[in-house]
């Protein structure tokens, strides 16, 4: 039998992390925790740590890893603690790990997945803002090391099992694809009357249809900006310009993505609504393993439907559009700006409307420059970020609480 897979998970306490974590409890002896890191969720990661034992834990929070620290210094004394973003980088790059689980929330998780790439791990991403933020930077490192980069969004995920076999992330687009087609539900807003977004809530954001999510990328599916920022990913992905992207609504979830040929051709995945499905085709490929999840009843599905998205609705998907079109660090821009608007909303002090406003007034007024330095980049997301709380403290509109 071959070594197990050493594997840091990045995350592990979010939803993408506990996914993955109850994929690898299905195969006992195939894989083996190295690292489990966490923001600052101290229970969360401690009752990990005492069921899987990986060799490290690491908490950003610093004053969170003491406590976690202490916990773990009575009932699980060989497991180490580290703290802070350089402990994050240093368990991506360990040579005792040969795969990363990049599931870290936004801009936070672009150092350590960066690292990874650089360091020529087998990278499964889930964290879109590292490629959104420094795509140019993320694939030449993915190139020069020989990382194999495996996506493991659903609807990316479901293009590369799509694409011609042999075919990986960061090469040409592969011969004879017309169009790529990322499908998305439309969230729970999809047929609400227009007039009523301004007054929706966080609760009912968070509520989305058919996933179950963190409630920033919920609230992203709720404004479609998370498709956007796929858009942006599938661009670096694939090979393709946005041009050759289409967006496709379809809310029952089931189909995860498409590729069209020039032959005439469609290719398409199709399943449950579950990351469990795609965390384990990251987790085994080229090889397939069970993920937990049951097989798709296609009698009891009974109908598949598509539409096209509605822009006016979902203004944040052409502001994406627009930020890739721009270049340089408009995409690190735009990123910034959606976290800042969007924890705005969950915090009651913006109108979900409000959302797309404060991410258009960022584009209008930050500078774009070249983004060919990670400094550069992340002083662009510097600025975007204050001039997104300049924009929230002059929004007209604020959710009720």
């Amino acid at each position: 039998m071959s070594a197990a897979i050493g594997i840091t998970l990045l995350g592990s306490t979010g939803s993408i992390g506990v996914s993955t974590l109850d994929v690898i409890g299905r195969h006992p002896g195939r894989y083996r925790l190295v690292a489990l890191t966490a923001n600052a969720d101290v229970e969360g990661l401690l009752a990990q740590c005492l069921a899987h034992r990986p060799r490290y834990a690491v908490m950003a929070d610093a004053a969170a890893a003491g406590r976690l620290r202490q916990r773990l210094n009575a009932e699980a004394p060989g497991i180490e603690v580290l703290e802070g973003e350089d402990s994050l980088v240093r368990v991506a790059q360990l040579d005792e790990v040969d795969c990363v689980m990049a599931g870290i929330v936004g801009a936070a998780g672009l150092l350590p997945t960066l690292a990874a790439a650089r360091a020529g791990k087998r990278v499964l991403l889930a964290n879109k803002e590292a490629l959104v933020m420094a795509g140019g930077l993320f694939m030449d490192a993915v190139r020069r090391s020989g990382a194999v980069l495996l996506p493991v969004d659903s609807e990316h995920n479901a293009v590369f099992q799509c694409l011609p076999a042999g075919f990986l992330p960061g090469q040409a687009a592969p011969e004879g694809v017309e169009q790529i087609l990322l499908t998305a539900s439309g969230g729970p807003f999809r047929t609400l009357p227009q007039e009523q977004l301004a007054t929706v809530t966080a609760e009912q954001a968070c509520a989305h249809p058919n996933w179950d999510m963190g409630r920033k990328i919920s609230v992203d599916s709720a404004t479609m900006m998370n498709k956007g920022l796929e858009v942006i990913e599938a661009c670096w992905l694939f090979g393709l310009p946005d041009s050759r992207i289409q967006v496709v609504l379809h809310p029952q979830s089931v189909v995860h993505s498409l590729v069209q040929y020039r032959d005439g051709s469609v290719l398409a995945e199709l399943g449950h609504p579950d990351m469990r499905t795609p965390i384990a085709h990251a987790l085994a490929w080229p090889q397939r393993i069970e993920s937990g999840v049951g097989l798709l009843d296609l009698f009891a599905v009974g109908r598949l439907d598509f539409e096209p998205p509605d822009l006016e609705r979902f203004p944040c998907l052409a502001l994406a559009v627009r930020a890739w079109r721009a270049g340089g660090t408009a995409p690190a821009l735009l990123n910034a700006a959606n976290e800042v608007a969007v924890q705005a909303f969950l915090d009651g002090e913006l109108a979900f409307t409000g959302i797309a406003g404060v991410i258009a007034a960022v584009l209008d007024r930050c500078p774009v420059r070249d983004a060919d330095s990670l400094e550069g980049i992340l002083a662009a997301d510097a600025e975007a970020r204050a001039c997104a709380r300049d924009a929230i403290g002059q929004a007209p509109q604020r959710a009720s609480s």
